[in-house]
């Protein structure tokens, strides 16, 4: 410290660090309650991972490979020409101009509500003071507080024996920066992000290795839905290879090279490492009020999100589970309301899942594998888009909407949607899944009326051939 000049110190009710769903949610709703409150970024613009490196890029790069797809496959554009060939940098950069909207509106959300915003890396120095290093690390500031949120996101997991300076080798961060478009790529970790991933770059003709560390895609899906991304992978060209373990990795100047312990062997033009999550807790200052993390960086919470330091909880990413920007902001504002006498906390555990492959999946409740298991008597309701009107008319046929519900009281347990507009699809069936009593039934969905045509009717016609068959074997 004696070659730190500390310029400036202040004091905050709330001191949030991270600037992510979860910290922007928790430093708003503090301020709303009318404490004072500061946030800190590490990045030079607020937004944290989420906006910069992860659920905004990613899913505007997703948008943009559709829109290529839907040209080159839309027989109406064929009078323009043949199907055309675009660079990911090409792609990268109209995706990014949603990056910077969202970095604007959100530097607006913290003005509006009088949220102070310090840019510079955080350290705790006790559980009531946190010093901020500024980007030159030659000025420091002290930010006094009585509680604080942990919000910092997560990173990539990059294990030390593959190196990721290599101008071939890349993470889900620094993915973003491919400068071109090679033939050829080899991802390894087929969880959501690498799924996702192998969507987007297959999208563009590149041909895909995912290399799979377990037996089936995404196991915690239903079978069914699961079956059908990897059907869907393939059919766009993506080579799935389950089972598999890396050895090592091999560089050159023109190509990586995986080695697997099953003796395999591949080579491609680059390789996108999708295995796993760090909590971005190493240089913190932990170790100054007491806490420790897990082996990924993770801290652990209650069901108030209180860390074992009465006055400092954490939120995000940073918590694990589940790991979604959706629930991040609900995890943020709760531990906000915890700590600071809102009237707002509810524990999140009722998360959609939505994953942005081509095409997307989202899915609540139980699986019928689960039902199976737990020898719960359900019945199943299923709609394809393929005899949905209005997926014949955008052209989205591909998917299916499918309802798990009770076989004798006729209680939503699960819904599972694979198809375009998913992830906007499940909102109803989680909406009177969360009704109580016998609002909370498949007959909703027949007794009331639905717009024709819309994707919602396939609601309607999943519960009708649900209900049917549930009253066939019940009488």
């Amino acid at each position: 410290m004696s070659k730190e000049k500390i310029v400036a110190d202040y004091n905050y009710d709330l001191v949030v660090l991270g600037s992510g769903p979860a910290g922007e949610a928790a430093a708003i709703n503090a301020a709303k309650i009318g404490k004072k409150v500061a946030v800190v970024e590490a990045r030079e613009q607020v937004g944290g991972g989420c906006a910069h490196k992860g659920t905004i890029p990613s899913k505007a790069l997703r948008h943009e490979v559709k829109q290529i797809i839907h040209f080159n496959t839309n027989p109406m554009f064929r009078v323009i020409g043949e199907p055309k060939n675009f660079s990911f940098p090409k792609v990268m950069a109209v995706a990014s101009e949603v990056i910077a909207k969202q970095a604007m509106l959100r530097t607006q959300f913290y003005a509006r509500n009088r949220v102070d915003v310090f840019f510079g890396a955080a350290k705790f120095i006790d559980a009531n003071n946190v010093l901020v290093q500024t980007k030159n690390q030659a000025e420091h500031e002290i930010l006094h507080f009585e509680q604080a949120v942990i919000a910092t996101g997560s990173s990539p997991y990059e294990p030390a024996d593959v190196d990721f300076s290599h101008p071939r080798v890349y993470s889900s961060d620094t993915i973003l920066n491919l400068q071109h478009t090679p033939r050829n790529m080899i991802i390894y970790g087929a969880g959501v992000i690498g799924c996702e991933y192998a969507s987007i770059f297959a999208g563009l003709g590149v041909k895909v290795e995912l290399i799979d560390t377990r037996a089936n895609l995404l196991e915690f899906l239903d079978v069914e839905i699961s079956d059908a991304l990897s059907y869907h992978l393939r059919n766009n060209g993506v080579r799935i290879r389950h089972n598999e373990i890396y050895k090592e990795v091999v560089c050159d100047d023109q190509s990586v090279i995986l080695h697997l312990k099953s003796g395999n062997k591949l080579r491609a033009e680059a390789l996108l490492w999708c295995n796993g999550r760090t909590g971005n807790t190493a240089d913190l200052g932990l170790k100054n009020i007491g806490l420790v993390t897990n082996k990924r960086g993770q801290i652990d919470v209650n069901k108030r999100y209180n860390t074992s330091v009465p006055n400092i909880s954490a939120a995000g990413d940073v918590i694990g589970w589940p790991s979604l920007a959706s629930a991040a902001f609900d995890q943020g504002r709760s531990a906000a309301s915890d700590l600071c006498g809102g009237k707002d906390f509810r524990y999140v555990d009722d998360v959609p899942t939505g994953i942005y492959t081509i095409p997307e999946i989202s899915s609540i409740g139980a699986t019928e594998e689960q039902l199976t298991a737990e020898q719960v008597p359900y019945e199943v309701g299923q709609a394809f888009f393929k005899d949905i009107a209005r997926a014949q008319i955008s052209g989205e046929v591909v998917g299916m909407l499918k309802i798990l519900f009770h076989r004798e009281t006729f209680e939503i347990l699960g819904i599972h949607c694979f198809g375009d507009r998913a992830s906007e699809i499940i909102h109803i069936g989680q909406a009177i899944m969360n009704q109580e009593g016998s609002a909370n039934t498949i007959e909703y969905f027949v007794n009331n009326t639905f717009n024709y045509p819309t994707m919602a009717e396939a609601y309607r016609v999943a519960a009708q051939l649900g209900l049917n068959r549930a009253r066939y074997v019940n009488k």
